[in-house]
């Protein structure tokens, strides 16, 4: 059965409550969250490529701030759909990665030698996302009201503001816990930057030069202890094989060729790796994505057969889907020079993809951003050979959209547990795009001021950026310039990814475990060996933690690592600026 809000749960709110939704204070607490958590995930994404669904981080913080306040000064007590206004807002601009901001816009740098200015930047990445809420706004009806998708991400969410209204001191408590790790990673980083300073390792150690070290960031713990012990072992696995294993044969093999003189070889050997882990990650993702389109065409099927729920607002969905295709197809003429078919086609392939992504959202939680970002880049290319900006670009607008539309799902799924208004759901979710288009823009070319020197190193990894940069000059120019060892590595890669996720599929429970996902196993080909080993640890912790306490992991280790991903995160950027 669809997972539906009991009645009992909307009609328990005061009238007054009820009436509080889209209040100045709700709009403005989730922008200035939004601004604040929005570096936090572009800071991760070029990091190791991936970033944290914000929803329930904003709702603890606006509720630790409002409660007592509100109490303090006399002010109407702090309503839950005011809570979910606050959500969906900081949860939008936080998502603003999801419109290509850490994969195809440094890609794009990268073949073109520089950044955009930062209002291009502003108004390109916003476009995207504007889209995907307008194409996440039609999809609504279909996936949030009528199919039985669980979207466990916004039920999390729902439950949460439900548990913070009937136990307020819970959610307090877990606030404590986030501030403290928060508190904890800032203070760490700030001593570890100054360790750093006194050399700690001898320049002549091999496994260091190799990247096979320990790397002490509570970031990357953090983000262990959420990804799950799967993929934990799925990137320790990749590591070894990739650093330890194929890396030193490269060498040895005079494949490829480094320096004693320098502190560590990843840059020279990840120009050979990442050849096979983008493979195995590519082709991992799209037969996860083949099923899962086959499953979509299914369940669509099955949809037809029913009434088709009515929303309000049509004529408002009608016009804002207008003004953001026609806004995001302009864009694409003016700013890269597509061709108005190509830069068309960008549209209707959106809705396509977010169709598929938000079913896989709606199951699973992870959205596939990877998988449907391959697969436009595959559609261009087909269709638009030897273009590799056009292909970046118009895969960019399909993917990033679809993407961006299937993050926001979730914020829908919340508001219609608790009864929230889906107009104003929107109209939150662009004021949230907004602001975070804005400082994310902003905090990624304060991050990344020369691409070519910074990207794709230890200190910026970013497996995205390497991902779509190889696939859009494969596309364009072909296998010409590949080693041919290396087609020989992709080859055996690309079969691995394909069998791995066929036989995910058949298998389940904690037999699962056993088989590692095709994509983190790729990642750990183009990211540090250090890093992939933190993330496993990160993992192994956490499931350490579930299985010694499982009342207190359930209860504070997902908002301790929010602390650690956010703490981090700000102290790198804030070290930027000072």
């Amino acid at each position: 059965m669809a997972p539906t809000r009991s009645m009992a749960d909307v009609t328990e709110l005061p009238a007054r409550d009820a009436a509080r939704e889209l209040t100045p204070r709700a709009l403005a607490t989730g922008l200035m969250l939004g601004a604040l958590l929005a570096p936090c995930n572009v800071y991760s994404g070029l990091k190791i490529g991936w970033s944290f669904n914000m929803s329930i981080t904003a709702l603890l913080l606006a509720f630790a701030f409002w409660a007592p306040l509100s109490r303090l000064l006399g002010l109407a007590p702090w309503g839950m759909l005011e809570s979910n206004i606050n959500q969906t807002t900081a949860s939008a601009a936080a998502a603003i990665t999801s419109s290509g901001l850490v994969a195809p816009i440094p890609a794009l740098a990268l073949m073109t030698g520089g950044n955009l200015p930062w209002m291009t930047l502003t108004a390109w990445v916003f476009a995207v996302s504007f889209l995907g809420v307008w194409v996440g706004w039609y999809l609504r009806p279909r996936m949030i009201v009528q199919s039985n998708l669980v979207f466990p991400a916004g039920m999390a969410t729902a439950e949460t503001m439900r548990d913070m209204f009937s136990h307020g001191r819970e959610a307090l408590k877990r606030v404590g816990v986030l501030m403290s790790s928060l508190t904890g990673a800032v203070l760490f980083n700030i001593v570890d930057d100054f360790l750093w300073q006194i050399p700690r390792f001898a320049p002549s150690l091999t496994a260091k030069k190799l990247t096979l070290a320990f790397d002490p960031s509570l970031l990357l713990l953090g983000f262990g202890s959420i990804i799950g012990l799967r993929a934990g072992l799925g990137l320790l696995l990749g590591a070894l094989l990739a650093w330890g294993v194929i890396a030193p044969e490269l060498i040895t093999r005079g494949v490829v060729e480094v320096s004693q003189a320098e502190e560590n070889w990843f840059q020279a050997l990840v120009g050979w790796l990442l050849w096979p882990g983008v493979t195995m990650m590519v082709t991992a993702s799209l037969t996860s994505f083949a099923a899962a389109l086959v499953a979509s065409a299914r369940h669509e099927r099955g949809d037809l057969k029913g009434a088709r729920p009515k929303e309000q607002g049509t004529l408002l969905r009608l016009g804002g889907f207008l003004l953001a295709a026609a806004i995001t197809v302009a864009l694409q003429i003016i700013l890269f020079g597509i061709h108005w078919t190509m830069a068309v086609v960008a549209i209707p392939l959106a809705f396509v993809l977010a169709t598929v992504a938000a079913r896989v959202v709606g199951e699973t939680s992870v959205a596939p951003i990877g998988a449907i970002g391959k697969f436009s880049q595959l559609s261009f290319g087909a269709m638009a050979p030897g273009q590799p900006i056009t292909n970046l670009m118009t895969a960019n607008v399909a993917g990033g959209a679809a993407g961006q539309s299937a993050d926001l799902l979730n914020d829908f799924r919340a508001g219609h547990e608790v009864g929230a208004s889906p107009a104003r759901q929107v109209i939150a979710q662009c004021a949230g795009v907004a602001v975070g288009s804005l400082v994310g823009s902003l905090v990624y070319l304060t991050l990344i001021t020369d691409p070519d020197t910074q990207l794709l190193t230890p200190e910026w990894p970013a497996p995205a950026v390497a991902t779509w940069k190889a696939v859009a000059e494969t596309l364009g120019v072909g296998l010409s310039g590949i080693p041919f060892s290396a087609l020989i590595a992709m080859a055996v890669a690309g079969v691995i990814g394909i069998i791995l996720a066929l036989v995910e599929r058949r298998v389940d429970g904690q037999r699962l475990l056993l088989v590692p996902s095709g994509a983190t196993l790729g990642l750990a080909f183009v990211i540090p060996a250090g890093t992939s080993i933190t993330l496993f640890l990160g993992a192994a912790l956490a499931s350490v933690l579930h299985w010694l306490s499982p009342r207190w992991a359930a209860r504070f280790l997902l908002s301790a690592a929010a602390g650690l991903v956010a703490g981090e995160s700000l102290f790198g950027v804030v070290s930027v600026w000072f």
